[in-house]
Protein backbone atom coordinates (compact mmCIF):
# COMPACT_ATOMS: atom_id res chain seq x y z
CA UNK A 1 0.00 0.00 0.00
CA UNK A 2 1.44 3.46 -0.89
CA UNK A 3 2.13 5.33 2.24
CA UNK A 4 1.07 8.58 1.33
CA UNK A 5 -0.60 10.17 -1.90
CA UNK A 6 -0.48 12.96 -3.19
CA UNK A 7 -2.71 15.49 -5.46
CA UNK A 8 -3.33 18.88 -6.70
CA UNK A 9 -0.60 20.25 -8.73
CA UNK A 10 -1.32 21.59 -12.34
CA UNK A 11 -0.16 24.25 -14.89
CA UNK A 12 -0.53 27.77 -13.59
CA UNK A 13 0.50 31.56 -14.40
CA UNK A 14 2.70 33.11 -12.08
CA UNK A 15 1.19 34.85 -9.37
CA UNK A 16 -1.95 32.03 -9.04
CA UNK A 17 -2.08 29.57 -6.58
CA UNK A 18 -2.27 25.68 -5.78
CA UNK A 19 -3.11 23.83 -2.80
CA UNK A 20 -1.13 20.15 -2.83
CA UNK A 21 -2.89 17.37 -0.72
CA UNK A 22 -1.27 14.55 0.54
CA UNK A 23 -3.59 11.58 2.62
CA UNK A 24 -1.75 9.31 4.27
CA UNK A 25 -2.57 5.39 4.51
CA UNK A 26 -1.39 5.56 8.70
CA UNK A 27 -2.67 8.12 11.13
CA UNK A 28 -0.44 11.21 11.47
CA UNK A 29 0.42 10.73 14.94
CA UNK A 30 2.57 7.76 14.20
CA UNK A 31 4.57 10.78 12.71
CA UNK A 32 6.83 13.45 14.14
CA UNK A 33 7.55 15.38 10.76
CA UNK A 34 5.61 15.66 7.76
CA UNK A 35 6.81 17.92 4.99
CA UNK A 36 7.02 18.60 1.08
CA UNK A 37 9.94 18.37 -0.80
CA UNK A 38 10.39 19.66 -4.12
CA UNK A 39 12.93 18.31 -6.83
CA UNK A 40 13.77 19.76 -10.15
CA UNK A 41 15.32 17.19 -12.92
CA UNK A 42 19.31 17.17 -12.57
CA UNK A 43 19.29 18.75 -9.09
CA UNK A 44 19.01 17.75 -5.31
CA UNK A 45 15.66 17.01 -3.62
CA UNK A 46 14.85 20.12 -1.23
CA UNK A 47 12.84 20.48 1.36
CA UNK A 48 10.06 23.39 1.00
CA UNK A 49 8.08 23.30 4.22
CA UNK A 50 7.77 21.25 7.20
CA UNK A 51 5.58 20.62 10.75
CA UNK A 52 6.34 18.94 13.68
CA UNK A 53 3.85 16.92 15.52
CA UNK A 54 3.33 19.71 18.21
CA UNK A 55 2.49 21.90 15.15
CA UNK A 56 5.47 23.68 14.66
CA UNK A 57 6.26 25.00 11.09
CA UNK A 58 9.57 25.76 9.15
CA UNK A 59 9.83 26.89 5.19
CA UNK A 60 12.38 27.26 2.85
CA UNK A 61 13.46 30.78 2.88
CA UNK A 62 12.54 30.65 -0.53
CA UNK A 63 8.93 30.18 0.01
CA UNK A 64 8.16 32.33 3.58
CA UNK A 65 5.38 34.52 3.29
CA UNK A 66 3.60 32.68 0.29
CA UNK A 67 3.46 29.31 1.32
CA UNK A 68 1.63 27.52 3.98
CA UNK A 69 1.50 23.86 5.65
CA UNK A 70 -1.31 22.67 8.05
CA UNK A 71 -2.46 19.47 8.64
CA UNK A 72 -5.28 17.62 9.29
CA UNK A 73 -5.15 14.73 11.74
CA UNK A 74 -9.18 13.34 11.15
CA UNK A 75 -8.81 13.26 7.47
CA UNK A 76 -4.97 12.04 7.99
CA UNK A 77 -4.16 14.89 5.50
CA UNK A 78 -1.22 17.00 4.80
CA UNK A 79 -1.59 20.71 2.70
CA UNK A 80 0.66 23.32 1.19
CA UNK A 81 -1.16 26.27 -0.07
CA UNK A 82 1.02 28.15 -2.39
CA UNK A 83 0.10 31.25 -3.05
CA UNK A 84 1.52 33.66 -5.47
CA UNK A 85 3.53 31.61 -7.08
CA UNK A 86 6.55 32.43 -9.71
CA UNK A 87 8.14 30.21 -12.42
CA UNK A 88 10.95 29.32 -10.06
CA UNK A 89 8.68 27.26 -8.05
CA UNK A 90 8.33 25.06 -10.84
CA UNK A 91 9.35 21.38 -9.76
CA UNK A 92 8.13 17.85 -8.38
CA UNK A 93 6.22 18.22 -5.51
CA UNK A 94 6.47 15.25 -2.79
CA UNK A 95 4.66 14.46 0.01
CA UNK A 96 7.41 12.50 2.93
CA UNK A 97 6.82 11.80 6.90
CA UNK A 98 8.84 10.47 9.28
CA UNK A 99 10.58 10.48 12.77
CA UNK A 100 12.33 14.03 12.32
CA UNK A 101 12.37 16.75 10.80
CA UNK A 102 16.15 16.73 10.46
CA UNK A 103 17.28 15.53 7.05
CA UNK A 104 16.78 13.88 4.60
CA UNK A 105 17.21 10.02 5.57
CA UNK A 106 14.86 11.05 8.70
CA UNK A 107 11.75 10.42 6.25
CA UNK A 108 10.98 6.85 5.52
CA UNK A 109 7.67 7.25 3.46
CA UNK A 110 7.20 8.67 0.53
CA UNK A 111 4.66 9.97 -1.84
CA UNK A 112 5.15 10.02 -5.73
CA UNK A 113 5.21 13.28 -6.82
CA UNK A 114 2.92 15.40 -8.04
CA UNK A 115 3.85 18.20 -11.06
CA UNK A 116 3.48 21.98 -10.37
CA UNK A 117 4.73 24.05 -13.63
CA UNK A 118 4.07 28.05 -13.20
CA UNK A 119 4.19 30.09 -16.40
CA UNK A 120 5.18 33.60 -16.49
Amino acid sequence: QVPLVESGGGSVQAGESLKLSCVASKALYVYECMAWFRQVPGLTRAGVAAIEGDGTVTYADSVKGRFTISKDNAENALYLQMNNLEPADTAIYYCAAGSRCNQLADFGDWGQGTQVTVFS
